[in-house]
């Protein structure tokens, strides 16, 4: 990657303030170096990226050259070593800049935080914690050294990405390893990802949510094919086909968790599906940025005519202020929360933040365009790309809106173990 010469640009300012929210000097130097990837590399493509619904090699590019697709493989294994909140921060900043390319690259670096800093603080067996460190040894390799990318397909036909279904596609023991049957929609990535890191069913008899594995599956391996179109409201360079499997082998050494512990991963560490979030809180920033600059007359391609005098405006402005700082400050405290078992005021919390957020993205770019006006939603401007790529969030499952609606509402009336009867 051609070295980017900050002396030549002013960067935007951080979303959050190192100062004001007390970043680590990790997190206060990979932000920086998200924004100066999303600002000179990002941006720029992003409009073409959506208009073709093609997936962002150029940006995964850089990401790789960055350092950034190990962002969060541990220091001794040759990554940048973050945790998950230095992760979330970096996230946003580059969900500023492309939706799409921050929602995919989420999906690669869960593959790392969830096998990485998730895993590490449950409770495993000394046989578990050797074989597992043996073997995210041989992915967090194919990242570094490689610069393969993951994907992390998790939604079926039926309800199992929820949590509360057994999903559908299966994972047969054999001599040697697992046969792989099944199919996934919205498979994020889906032919442009080096390894699947597949959520399946161990196939067995009496097999029960507890049986879930979660395996990467190459995506050159035979039996492996993508299908169907990809040409959507937003999101559209996420690239997320249908993905099918037909009688895949794997080597046991495939296995991202060992067996049986990704529900006790999901049950005991809630937060690892909130990452989704930050890309939101980047979209969320991002319409407020446009609205600022472009009532101040600030926006390129136009000419520089102000339009922040009027009372009505500074009003919407204002209001758009309040509502960002406090989709920000939620957010932000529930990220620092994120851990093993946590309280029941955080798990609510972390559900408040992720409705907030998906929901407050969408608001802020509805009151983005009705404040700026016709032109802002020109295709030339990034406003109605951002607006589309926000109203995707609230579908996003595990946790959808109405998801965390119901989990939320239940878990304030009821404790665990109560029930009516």
């Amino acid at each position: 990657m051609e070295k980017i010469n900050i002396d030549k640009i002013v960067l935007d300012a951080p979303i959050f303030d190192s100062g004001a929210f007390g970043l680590t000097d990790q997190q206060t130097d990979l932000t920086m170096l998200a924004r100066q990837l999303g600002q000179t590399r990002f941006a720029e493509r992003a409009h073409d990226y959506d208009g073709a619904a093609s997936f962002p090699v150029e940006n995964f590019n850089d990401l790789k050259e960055s350092g950034l697709l190990g962002v969060c493989v541990p220091k001794e294994l040759g990554g940048i070593g973050a945790d998950y909140k230095t992760y979330m921060l970096v996230g946003a900043e580059v969900g500023r800049y492309c939706g799409a390319t921050a929602l995919t690259w989420n999906m690669h670096v869960c593959s790392t935080l969830w096998t990485g800093q998730v895993v590490d603080s449950l409770d495993l067996t000394a046989e578990q914690r050797a074989n597992h460190e043996r073997r995210r040894a041989i992915h967090y390799s194919r990242i570094v050294d490689d610069g393969a990318i993951y994907s992390q397909p998790g939604s079926e036909p039926n309800a199992s990405a929820t949590g509360t279904v057994m999903f559908s596609t299966k994972a047969k023991k054999v001599d040697g390893g697992w046969r792989i049957n099944g199919h996934k929609i919205f498979a994020s990535l889906a032919g442009n990802a080096n390894y699947y890191g597949v959520l399946c069913c161990e196939d067995k008899e009496n097999a029960r949510l507890r049986d879930t594995m979660y395996v990467a599956i190459p995506a050159a391996g035979d039996g492996v094919s993508v299908k169907g179109n990809w040409d959507t409201v937003g999101m559209r360079g996420t690239d997320s086909r249908d993905l099918f499997f037909e009688d895949v082998f794997i080597s046991a050494d495939e296995q991202l968790m060992p067996r049986g512990v990704y529900q006790q991963a999901g049950l005991r560490w809630p937060h690892m599906f909130m990452v989704l979030t930050a890309t939101y809180v980047g979209i969320a920033q991002a319409a407020f940025d446009f609205t600022v600059a472009y009532l101040r007359g600030e926006t390129p391609g136009m000419r520089p005519v102000k339009r922040r005098m009027f009372p009505t405006k500074q009003i919407a402005v204002a209001e758009m202020r309040f509502k960002l700082e406090q989709t920000k400050s939620l957010w932000f405290q529930a990220i620092s929360e994120a851990g093993l078992d946590p309280t029941k005021d955080q798990r609510l919390r972390a559900y408040a933040a992720q409705y907030t957020v998906m929901e407050n993205a969408n608001e802020l770019c509805r009151q983005a365009i009705r404040v700026c006006g016709g032109q802002s939603i020109l295709k030339s401007f990034p406003l109605e790309r951002l607006y589309r790529d926000s109203r995707c969030g609230a579908l996003m499952l595990p946790w959808t809106a109405e998801l965390c609606l119901d989990r939320a509402g239940r878990e304030s009336l009821y404790n665990p173990g109560e029930t009516d009867s």
